[in-house]
Order: C-alpha cells, then structure tokens, then sequence
C-alpha cells in the first residue's frame, strides 16, 4: 500500500455518517472514509453479529473495545480483544467476523 497525496488531516469519526450493514444475524454500523483510493473505517459490530459472506479484501483491523472472533474458511479462528489486530492480504485467506454478546468496536484500514 502506497499512501500518497493525502494532505495532513484530522478525523472526528462522530461527525462522519453511519451507514448499516446487516449480517447474518446482528448489524455492522460503518463510519467510512476515502484517501488517496485507501478505505478508513470505524465499525460497530452489534453482539451477536455474524458476517452474512465470506470477505477476500485485505484489511488491517485494530480492535478497539469488545471482542472479536476471526474466522477462516480453512477453519482456523482468531479471537481478538481490545488492542489486539490482525492483518491480511487481498485475495490471501477468506474470512469472516462474529461476535460475542457485548458486540465489538474496531478501526479498519482496506
């Protein structure tokens, strides 16, 4: 990932528009922002959300309340908790998120 030609800036993420996302079951609730063609999100998963796909686009996640659980189509899991992270390339492993009963909050960049 190439960062470029994007001026110094600061984000308030509560003024940024949520958008919903419904899982399987439960909702994501996106704040998203463009730079430079790279996506910066702020999502809340809902407890008891499960992903309703399998998603291949690379992301670098940062959890930061709640907890997360990972799942790869190989069947490995990842649980991660507040200031944990995962990383993952396009195309690398297909994945898909689920939460717990307190939901979660993270910071992803794709």
């Amino acid at each position: 990932m190439k960062m470029h030609n994007i001026p110094f800036g600061t984000t308030d993420w509560s003024t940024v528009t949520p958008t919903e996302h419904k899982g399987e079951t439960g909702v994501a609730t996106w704040r998203t922002k463009e730079f430079g063609g790279i996506r910066v999100r702020m999502v809340d998963y809902s407890a008891g959300y499960l992903a309703d796909h399998w998603c291949e686009k690379g992301h670098i996640l940062l959890v930061l309340d709640g907890e997360l659980e990972t799942e790869l189509a190989d069947g490995r899991r990842s649980i991660l908790k507040a200031g944990q992270s995962y990383q993952v390339a396009d195309g690398a492993e297909p994945h898909r998120s689920r939460t717990g009963p307190k939901g979660a909050k993270l910071f992803i960049v794709d």
